[in-house]
């Protein structure tokens, strides 16, 4: 490791695709364990799905150690496909799981970068990656012309929403989850937005 820390680069090296599907089933396992089965079965399918381009990481000595995916331009960081999830689960069972996946989908609005999932490996947390790959993004978000970044953080992530506020998000607005909620694991999800600013070009992957 380098005195600067993990460097954050714009997307998702092959050789870390493993274990970019492995840090995300981790991350949401509460929720993805239960619409795409088996830990072995789940992270394949990932891995499969994850799209390189649309990703912050940070490494560290040739490991990852975090990545921030988002969606931009109808581009998404998890990006399943039929064929990918019948080769993973079969024909039968494939088709069923990528619906399940689906009841998960969230859209963009216009002009919004949208968050795909931000995540930290346990050995490298409270450090400030978070917060690094979280200003990465802001200022991609910038360079392609975004007004703001938007994201979704569940009532059962309170640490991740501390974390959010301070790198300048604001709750927008708070839904309740009645029906799928539970079967996830949660019972209300808030949107929260980050404007893009001037700032945010300066600041970049900084801590």
């Amino acid at each position: 490791m380098t005195d600067s820390g993990p460097e954050i680069t714009r997307g998702l090296p092959a050789l870390h695709r493993a274990a970019a599907a492995t840090l995300y089933y981790e991350a949401f396992e509460q929720k993805l364990a239960r619409l795409l089965g088996p830990p072995d079965h789940a992270v394949a399918a990932l891995a499969e799905s994850l799209n390189p381009d649309m990703c912050y990481v940070a490494t560290a000595q040739g490991r990852l150690l975090g990545l921030a995916g988002f969606q931009w331009d109808s581009e998404h960081f998890v990006d399943p496909t039929l064929s990918g999830f019948c080769r993973t689960y079969g024909l039968l069972i494939g088709p069923l799981r990528l619906g399940a996946l689906a009841l998960l989908g969230r859209r963009s609005e216009s002009g919004e970068l949208l968050m795909d999932g931000l995540v930290v490996a346990a050995q490298a947390r409270g450090r400030g990656l978070g917060s690094r790959l979280l200003d990465a993004v802001a200022t991609h978000a910038r360079s392609v012309g975004s007004s703001a970044v938007r994201l979704d953080v569940v009532d059962t992530n309170p640490n991740a929403r501390r974390l959010y506020e301070r790198r300048g998000f604001t709750a927008v607005r708070t839904t309740s989850v009645p029906v799928l909620g539970p079967l996830l694991g949660f019972r209300a999800s808030t949107t929260m937005r980050r404007p893009v600013s001037d700032s945010d070009d300066a600041r970049g992957g900084q801590p």
